[in-house]
């Protein structure tokens, strides 16, 4: 199998990490417009690299491609995978005006279109939704801040996608974390929304979200999304009378309300986990290889249906578009 990672920064050298290490039998190649990128991905995975998707194809004859660019640039670069009968796999998208287009080409040519949403491949996800199936009289309270400066600290805010309105950090925000939230509660039904701007940052969009969201399921839960979050936080509690779970986001920061020891329990789901120090205690590496691993077991055949997928994102990302309202 050979694959072609396009875009060579921090998320394509993370799924050519991953690719690299757990997959040695897949054969690699890196694309990106920047030399730069190219020389340093050539000597740190010792692949062939190569300014555009059709050289590539031209020159080892990839059969599918994972998709790490900025996601202002997702269209077209899924379109012309599609288009050279490639199976796709795209990190978050954040704009889904082109979906049906795509949806309707890859069927066309049973092709696979496959789209990461990292957080549902965490095991703490999925205690909250069983933990919810046994005791669905809940609410919950959830706030997610990072200051956007700290992203990527080794390059300005200003230079990648979340300084533009239409790819904003927020919205980046909402897209992680509203697919596992709408499986852990229920789809959002209804909610109620105060958003503004208060930082000094050199931004046109809002820096802070206060939601509270009712889902199908009758629960009613809190929501604070931020980019002004000074400390990195991902800050979780689920309360009910049968239940009680608090998360910091990491994986040693979960605790569960044990009934016979009347205290809470921390919940140890990981032996080992992998991380990265370049990013937020709450990032951690075996998310991202689990989609990797079931991205490849779909094109080995060996499954047929993913955790996510455009048409779930597809109502996401208008949901997202409903919180925004009118941006322009």
């Amino acid at each position: 199998m050979k694959i072609g990672v396009i875009g060579l920064g921090s998320m394509g050298k993370r799924r050519l990490r991953l690719l690299t290490e757990f997959f040695p039998e897949i054969t690699l190649v890196g694309v990106d417009s920047r030399k730069d990128r190219q020389e340093e991905v050539s000597g740190l995975f010792k692949i062939q690299t190569y300014e555009s998707l059709q050289e590539a194809v031209r020159e080892v004859q990839i059969e599918a491609v994972c998709i790490c660019t900025s996601p202002i640039s997702h269209e077209s670069i899924i379109l012309e995978a599609l288009n050279k009968n490639l199976h796709v796999f795209t990190e978050i998208n954040l704009l889904n005006h082109y979906y049906e287009e795509a949806m309707q080409l890859a069927e066309e040519k049973n092709l696979h279109l496959y789209l990461s949403s990292t957080f549902l491949h965490r095991r703490e996800i999925k205690l909250f939704e069983k933990a919810v199936k046994q005791d669905p009289k809940v609410t919950y309270r959830y706030h997610v801040g990072q200051y956007l400066p700290d992203w990527h600290p080794w390059e300005s805010y200003k230079d990648f996608f979340v300084a533009n309105k239409q790819t904003n950090g927020c919205r980046e925000i909402f897209a992680i974390e509203l697919p596992w939230i709408s499986k852990v509660f229920g789809e959002i039904e209804s909610f109620e929304l105060q958003k503004q701007k208060i930082s000094s940052l050199e931004i046109d969009y809002p820096d802070n979200y206060a939601l509270v969201v009712k889902h199908t399921s009758g629960i009613v839960g809190t929501l604070n999304v931020n980019i002004l979050s000074r400390v990195a936080k991902r800050d979780l509690d689920i309360i009910g009378e049968q239940t009680q779970i608090s998360w910091d986001g990491s994986p040693d920061g979960l605790y569960q309300w044990d009934e016979a020891a009347k205290e809470m329990v921390k919940k140890d789901l990981y032996t080992g986990y992998m991380d990265n120090q370049s990013y937020s205690k709450t990032i951690i590496e075996d998310a991202y290889l689990e989609e990797i691993k079931e991205y490849v077991a779909l094109l080995k055949g060996e499954i047929t249906t993913t955790m996510y997928s455009f048409k779930k994102d597809q109502a996401i990302i208008e949901l997202i578009n409903q919180f925004e309202g009118d941006l322009s």
